[in-house]
């Protein structure tokens, strides 16, 4: 048994460096949660403080400036809210003379910098003069208006505060778990790491031991206990591999002779079953109707014949034939007749190509194409106008045609273009396009691919069926 390899000390982060890391991160996200309720909570908090200001602010001015706007006392008003306004939670102070027989008067002391904000609370209250004991009158209102930038200066101080602790928590549970498994488990894996490396096939009954308390019974005990059975188990199996090594010499030449015996027998079998394979293989590709290649090995057949005449430069023309009124044949005929029809058109394309290389495969129901290597269009045509006539000479009768009294086919010829084709459904197209025009002019005809003839008619929208 060849000696185990050395286990190499770990090069990335290290289990309890992920444990750390990812309680790091879930610290970071508690923390984004707590800062953000907190926070949330803090602005709340001062903006009931700053509520609460302006309101004892209100309580102490109230009085002095009733008494001041009572006596017309301009100077001394003005003195109190300046007073006001210096008060930091105050950005501005509003105060508003009323009167029965006069304008309202409005004296507005704001602070420098500050600036209306639907964030910071506002306070507006009544100003009432006692004349008299028991008589009050109203001399005018007294509006005071938060600074929100105090709101956020606490805010942010809050927010720091915040932070620091709850990253100092984190930091601190990091540390504490980073040195717990450390102490528990960190140790004890790399002996194991170490003891796993250090076998071998002839010290594999060396137990694995800890350096711990032997009642601590947990996932590490398990582990160790694992690690002895397996071990144990690996050592009683190589001493059977042994033994059974030693048997299966003692067989080995019996067993040589009967792979001779079963290999005579397989050999007859296996040509048994490729003459099979190839009878197979033969259906698989054959029309079972007309006998004549299939749409399957007609697209094997194509990709081969394409690829040789662009690499040896030789002609390749394809034909692409249909049935003229095929669908009429079968609704006055029958289906049975329509088979026949198909059997005889088909025996008669077949007839008509005697070249090994040409291939004639039923593709559709009614339609057929013929692959004609080394053959150009003229020649193509002249084989072309063959099939027709072959197909004619049948003399199947098909009242419902309009193209004649019999049985017909129409032709569509496209001769590959190298410079211009670069996959063979192009030049089907080509043929298809071709075999359109000639059911457009009547059928029962060949038309050769020529691409001013074919945008031509298709311009005109003429039926395909």
């Amino acid at each position: 048994m060849t000696e185990a390899p050395s286990v190499k000390p770990p090069t990335s982060v290290s289990l309890g460096g992920r444990i750390v890391l990812a309680t790091l991160g879930f610290c970071l996200l508690f923390t984004l949660a707590v800062v953000g309720l907190r926070t949330w909570s803090a602005w709340q908090n001062s903006v009931a403080v700053m509520s609460g200001e302006l309101k004892l602010i209100a309580q102490v001015y109230e009085r002095t400036l009733s008494k001041s706007i009572w006596e017309m006392d301009r100077e001394s008003m003005q003195t109190h809210i300046a007073s006001v306004v210096n008060v930091p939670s105050v950005g501005q102070v509003v105060v508003t003379l009323q009167s029965a027989n006069r304008v309202p008067e409005v004296f507005r002391r704001t602070r420098e910098g500050w600036q209306m904000s639907n964030l910071a609370p506002t306070l507006q209250t009544q100003l009432d003069y006692e004349v008299f004991p028991g008589t009050k009158e109203t001399v005018g209102t007294f509006a005071l208006y938060g600074d929100e930038r105090v709101l956020w200066t606490r805010l942010r101080a809050e927010i720091a505060n915040i932070v620091i602790t709850q990253v100092a928590q984190s930091l601190l549970l990091a540390g504490l778990i980073m040195l717990l498994f450390s102490r528990l488990v960190t140790v004890h894996v790399r002996r194991i790491a170490q003891h796993l490396g250090q076998l071998t096939p002839s010290n594999l009954r060396q137990l694995l031991t800890l350096d711990r308390h032997p009642n601590r019974q947990d996932e590490l005990s398990q582990l160790v206990t694992g690690v002895n059975q397996l071990q144990s188990n690996l050592s009683d199996y190589l001493e059977r591999q042994q033994r059974d090594e030693k048997e299966l010499v003692a067989h080995r030449d019996h067993l040589a002779d009967l792979v001779r015996e079963r290999t005579t027998e397989l050999e007859n079998t296996n040509t048994r079953l490729e003459d099979a394979n190839a009878l197979l293989d033969g259906l698989a590709r054959t029309d079972p109707l007309t006998g004549l290649a299939n749409r399957r090995h007609f697209d094997e057949v194509k990709q081969i014949e394409f690829r040789r005449a662009l690499r040896t430069g030789q002609p390749l023309s394809l034909l692409v034939c249909d049935i003229d009124f095929f669908k009429r044949y079968n609704d006055r005929y029958g289906h049975a007749a329509g088979d026949q029809c198909l059997r005889a058109v088909a025996e008669a394309m077949q007839t008509s190509c005697a070249r090994a290389g040409d291939l004639v495969a039923r593709i559709g129901g009614e339609e057929f194409a013929i692959l004609l290597p080394g053959i150009d269009a003229a020649h193509g045509a002249e084989l072309a106008s063959h099939l027709c006539k072959a197909v004619a000479a049948l003399a199947i009768p098909h009242q419902d045609s309009e193209a004649a009294a019999h049985v017909t086919i129409s032709v569509g010829l496209a001769q590959l273009d190298a410079t211009q084709v670069e996959r063979f459904d192009t030049l089907f197209d080509q043929a298809d396009k071709a075999l359109y025009q000639a059911k457009s002019q009547g059928r029962n005809q060949v038309v050769v691919h020529s691409p001013a003839a074919i945008a031509l008619q298709s311009n005109t929208g003429t039926d395909h069926g």
